[in-house]
This record gives structure tokens, C-alpha cells and sequence, in this order.
């Protein structure tokens, strides 16, 4: 039986909720840090020693020499977009190649692709998904058809499969009428990225992760995106395509149900989404483009404008409940410094009909509030949380008792430094 545990780090809502800084601050307390799910459409943002890095399919645990880091079966990888961000990190002195494994199971992101996920969501006009472009719905819908190319699938006959399956994409092109693409650029610095991950460890990862769990070690599991993204759970069809609950992390990385341990749920002291879907909570107003300024909410890989709002607690509640949440972790409190009224959305309300709990479609359901005073100060120069104001204590207090899970880390600012952790 394995003595280890698996700990869950998820983003509980629409995502970019600041996982890379978390995963960062956590890496010492483990062993091994591992990406289950998605593909370079996810960005973490970590800021340190006054420097920025942007991550996208390698784990937030890089930066700590002693971890192995892992990009497990779940994930979809694009050899390109790897190479760059990885000669990124070489080239800022870290070595990646003595700490970085990935999983032979994990599926690639073709240049077709991303032509093909363009392609698919212009044919959908007005009811466009808000995809990044990033080829990742097209790789998922071909794993579960069986037919894509897998990363084990370099060390064989690479070129043949990598050939019939681009044309079959071209076929799929061609008959949505897109026309407005040139690979050739692109499929090269494709190609030469594959040859650069043949310099990396190709492994069934899964194996490995399963043998430190036996020897007691400890593996923090990276999620990407949010659990209203999720393929199953979440606002469909305005989803991810990849499992990033806790359910998922079994999945993603091939570790038993037993072995998962501790649950951090990561949210906002406010809401975001980026693309399309419901968002009861979305501001229109000045108030909004506030919050979207002080936050800087906007996508750390595709630039986009995040859609901004209060705090969603039927949202919260309901992913809280999904993944089995033991712990809260609130980012970005400090974007609310300077409004003296806080809302929360505590239901939703349609056509004379008022719940709290999250609806099949929620599309067309408004928001209700509960108002709470402001705290006005500035957290970021709070080291301690004694240094705290009442007010936003009281706003920490609040949610708790809203969700019933226990905040247990506090962000209030950018900074690895500028986080608090409660004593509950």
C-alpha cells in the first residue's frame, strides 16, 4: 500500500486564479510537482526576486533544483511551444533536463491542430467557445477517438504517423472551407522542438509516481484551468476540454483515489472568466474595469481581457463540494484594497425562481448580493496575519462561513514573499 500522498492544488472556478505562485511557495514541502491536465493554454504567472516567468505546460515546481517535475498522461503537449519556453528557462540558468520528466502518454499538439481549432470555431459564427487557439479541443477530441500521436510515438515510425495524420487534418480543413493558414514556418519549429524532447526523459511517469508513493515521498499535483472548465463539471460547452477536478488528478497522472491527500482550492477575493459562457457575476460598469486594472486580469498567454465581478459563493460551494475541497487558498485580496463596499453573490435569481446551488445552464441567471464593508488599507504591506485589518478579517470570516471550508493561505500581492498563512 503506498505510504505517500498525493496533494491537489486546483483552481475551484474559471481558472487564473495565480496557481503558479502557490505551486511555487508550496515546492518544498515536496518531493515532486505534476501537471495532470491541459496543455500550453495554461499560464502561471510567478514573480520572484524581481524577476516574471510565464509557464504553460511545465510545472511551477522548476525553479526548486531538488524536485523532479512531471508532465503526466492527462496533459497535451506541444513540442514547439515546449522548446521555447524551455530554452526560456535554460537560458535564465535553470536545468531542466535533470528535473524535468514527461509522461510517453501525454498527447501532442500538431501545427494542423491549431489550424483545425480556428477552422472549427469560425464555422461555429455566433456561438463561438472563446477557444485560445492553442489546438488543445482538436487534441483532446482525437485522444478520445483514438487516432492522435502520443509522445512515446517519437522514438518510433514518428514521420509516417505524424504525416497521415496531418492530412487527415488538411482533409478536415479543406472541407470547413478555412483557407486563411500557412504552417511552414510553424511545422518547422514544430519539428525541431520534437527533436529537442527527445533530449528529455520520455518515461511512463506514471510508474514513477507510484513508486515514491511507496517510499513515502510527497507529489503535489498542479491543476490548470478551473472546475467550471472541466469537461464535465463545468459550464459546457463554454469548458476546457481536459478533467482538471480532483477526479482528474487519478486520472491525469495514473495514482490511485487513496493516495490523494490534502485539497487547495485556489479562487480570487473576486470572480474572472476569460472567453465565452454564462458569468452571473460579470460587472459592465466602472466598477468592473476597476477591478480588471488594479488585478492587471489579463491572460497570461493569450492577453485576452478577463471578464471581471464579485465573489460567485454558489460557484464556490459547488466546486468545493466536487473536489472534495480540505482547504481555501485566497488570491489577489489586495486588488479590493480600495473600495469601500465588497459585494458577494450568495444565489441566483431567474424568473421569480431564487438558488443556491449551481443550475444545469446558467445562462440568464442574475446575481444576488450581500454588501460588505470595505477593509480600505493596504494589504501588501501586511507580513503577519495580526497585521491584517478587522474589516478584512471579517470579509475572510464571511466566506468561511458562506462555503464551509477553512481559508488557510492568504495572497496580498504579486510577490512569493507577499503571502500569509493563517493559524486556524
Amino acid at each position: 500500500m503506498a505510504n505517500g500522498k498525493v496533494d491537489a492544488l486546483l483552481g475551484i472556478v474559471f481558472g487564473d486564479e495565480g496557481k503558479g505562485k502557490v505551486v511555487d511557495f508550496f515546492t518544498p514541502r515536496y518531493d515532486i510537482v505534476a501537471r495532470f491536465a491541459g496543455g500550453p493554454n495554461a499560464g502561471h504567472t510567478i514573480i520572484f526576486n524581481g524577476k516574471k516567468f510565464v509557464l504553460r505546460s511545465i510545472p511551477s515546481g522548476i525553479f526548486d533544483e531538488g524536485k523532479l517535475n512531471i508532465i503526466g498522461n492527462g496533459c497535451v503537449v506541444a513540442p514547439d511551444l515546449f522548446m521555447l519556453e524551455a530554452q526560456e528557462l535554460e537560458q535564465a540558468g535553470y536545468d531542466l533536463k535533470n528535473r524535468l520528466h514527461i509522461s510517453n502518454r501525454a498527447h501532442l499538439i500538431l501545427p494542423t491542430h491549431r489550424v483545425l481549432d480556428r477552422a472549427l470555431e469560425a464555422s461555429k459564427g455566433k456561438n463561438k467557445v472563446g477557444t485560445t487557439g492553442k489546438g488543445i479541443g482538436p487534441t483532446y477530441s482525437e485522444k478520445a477517438a483514438r487516432t492522435g500521436l502520443r509522445v512515446g510515438d517519437i522514438a518510433g515510425s514518428f514521420q509516417e504517423k505524424y504525416e497521415a495524420l496531418k492530412q487527415n487534418h488538411l482533409r478536415q480543413i479543406a472541407n470547413l472551407g478555412y483557407t486563411d493558414f500557412d504552417i511552414t514556418e510553424e511545422e518547422q519549429t514544430w519539428l525541431r522542438g520534437v527533436e529537442y524532447m527527445r533530449g528529455f526523459v520520455l518515461t511512463d511517469t506514471e510508474t514513477a509516481l507510484n513508486e515514491a508513493l511507496a517510499q513515502g515521498k510527497r507529489i503535489l499535483a498542479e491543476g490548470a484551468q478551473g472546475t467550471l472548465l472541466d469537461i464535465d463539471h463545468g459550464t459546457y460547452p463554454f469548458v476546457s476540454s481536459s478533467s482538471t477536478t480532483c477526479g482528474g488528478v487519478c486520472t491525469g497522472l495514473g495514482v490511485p483515489p487513496r493516495a490523494i491527500g490534502e485539497v487547495f482550492g485556489i479562487f480570487k477575493a473576486y470572480s474572472t472568466r476569460v472567453g465565452a459562457g454564462p458569468f452571473p457575476v460579470e460587472l459592465f460598469d466602472e466598477t468592473g474595469d476597476r477591478i480588471r486594472d488594479i488585478g492587471r486580469e489579463y491572460g497570461a498567454v493569450t492577453g485576452r481581457n478577463r471578464r471581471c465581478g464579485w465573489l460567485d459563493l454558489v460557484a464556490l460551494r459547488h466546486t468545493i463540494v466536487i473536489n472534495g475541497v480540505t482547504q481555501l487558498i485566497m488570491m489577489k485580496s489586495d486588488v479590493l484594497d480600495s473600495f469601500p463596499v465588497i459585494k458577494a453573490c450568495v444565489a441566483y435569481e431567474k424568473d421569480g425562481v431564487r438558488t443556491q446551488t449551481m443550475p444545469y445552464d446558467t445562462e440568464g441567471w442574475q446575481a444576488v448580493y450581500e454588501e460588505l464593508p470595505g477593509w480600505q488599507a493596504d494589504l501588501t504591506q501586511c507580513k503577519t496575519e495580526e497585521e491584517l485589518p478587522q474589516k478584512f478579517k471579517d470579509y475572510v470570516a464571511y466566506i468561511e462561513r458562506q462555503v464551509g471550508c477553512p481559508i488557510t493561505i492568504l495572497s496580498v500581492g504579486p510577490d512569493r514573499e507577499q503571502t500569509i498563512v493563517r493559524s486556524l
